[in-house]
């Protein structure tokens, strides 16, 4: 870690957020390897998605956007979607000769000489003028803690660690969580488990018709004041709701999506309300979601008093030569898209300013 290579900006994660930056770094004339960095710890192109479970095939994903500059098309949708999407992001990464080096563990991203970043990898050090920190949320599963959690004598999953519903046959499964993957999980399993119960803090919100531009720019907005105010990203279903398609209304139908209340505590064997209900449960699968994966920046003190970073546009208002691409208002597909260019720009500027002027 003594010597450390110098280039303008460091990308951190090859996902889509890490992917469209990179393409817009190399469309403003950066050249890749010289100018910009592309740092993934996955083992293979293909972002979170490689990781998704087989049953998630590619009809069933909700909202994948193509990344900037090359569509996918002809994609088969009854193929897992980790195939389908690790082939197209190889491709993309190829196509655009983006060399994004991988397996990289970023360990930490502190202040450095001269003004600049450093970044401290597993593959040793890089020192940069700016930072796109694009490492999404799949690193850092969410847990809650309920009282008596640690006396359960079944299996607890995350959705990060789900294989597939063939393993819950005959099992009588507990499955907490109101967003997509939740009741992706409920209709999966259903027809293999013994029984499944659904239970959520909140009352699902399902939502009617299409999810035009103005829906979309309301929830954006949404997100984009919490992460003005330095609070942490809300998840994208408490301010998009759940589509109401045929699988939803069949599972409605069914009783497979019957949401109870959320439990008060966890017992040996299964859960239970302080009303005196009890489900006798041999999994409890947490769908609870995802953070924002930034330990690695801890040493740059970003946070807010609020638990989250300011950021205006992609930029944290605590230091201006760190972006964070698919963050808060710019976490799906198409956001970190936009995201990805609009960090770019603001690089640009950043770095001409810097720039010394000739005597």
């Amino acid at each position: 870690m003594n010597e450390s290579r110098e280039v303008e900006v460091v990308v951190i994660g090859a996902g889509q957020a890490g992917l469209s930056s990179a393409f817009h770094l190399r469309r403003a004339g950066f050249g890749p390897g010289r100018d910009f960095v592309v740092l993934d710890h996955s083992p293979a192109p293909g972002g979170a998605w490689q990781f998704r479970w087989p049953s998630l095939t590619y009809g069933k994903v909700h909202g994948m956007h193509a990344l900037p500059g090359m569509e996918l098309t002809d994609a088969d949708p009854a193929r897992p979607s980790a195939e389908v999407i690790g082939e197209y992001f190889d491709r993309y990464e190829r196509t655009f000769d983006l060399r994004v080096r991988r397996p990289v563990d970023v360990r930490a991203v502190r202040e450095g000489a001269g003004g600049r970043l450093l970044v401290e990898t597993s593959d040793g050090a890089w020192s940069t003028r700016a930072l796109i920190n694009a490492t999404g949320t799949w690193d850092r599963p969410f847990w809650p803690r309920y009282p008596g959690q640690e006396t359960f004598r079944g299996r607890q999953l995350h959705t990060a660690q789900y294989a597939g519903p063939e393993e819950f046959a005959g099992q009588r499964v507990v499955v907490v969580g109101g967003g997509a993957s939740g009741t992706q999980h409920l209709l999966e399993l259903a027809p293999y488990a013994a029984t499944t119960t659904w239970v959520t803090r909140r009352p699902p919100v399902f939502r009617e018709g299409p999810f035009d531009q103005e829906a979309g720019r309301a929830a954006v907005a949404l997100v984009e004041e919490r992460v003005r105010q330095g609070l942490p990203p809300r998840s994208v279903v408490s301010v998009t709701g759940l589509p109401l398609n045929d699988a939803i209304r069949q599972g409605l139908a069914d009783g497979v999506l019957d949401r109870q209340p959320m439990f008060d505590r966890i017992t040996p064997d299964g859960v239970a309300w302080d009303d005196g209900r009890h489900v006798t449960a041999d999994v409890i699968l947490w769908a609870t979601g995802f953070r924002a994966a930034l330990d690695h920046l801890r040493p740059l003190r970003l946070r807010e008093p609020g638990g989250g970073i300011r950021v205006e546009g992609t930029r944290t208002v605590a230091d201006p030569r760190v972006h964070l691409v698919g963050y808060g208002p710019s976490a799906s597909t198409i956001g970190a898209n936009r995201a990805g260019r609009a960090a770019v720009r603001d690089i640009r500027r950043l770095l001409a300013q810097d720039q010394p002027v000739a005597a």
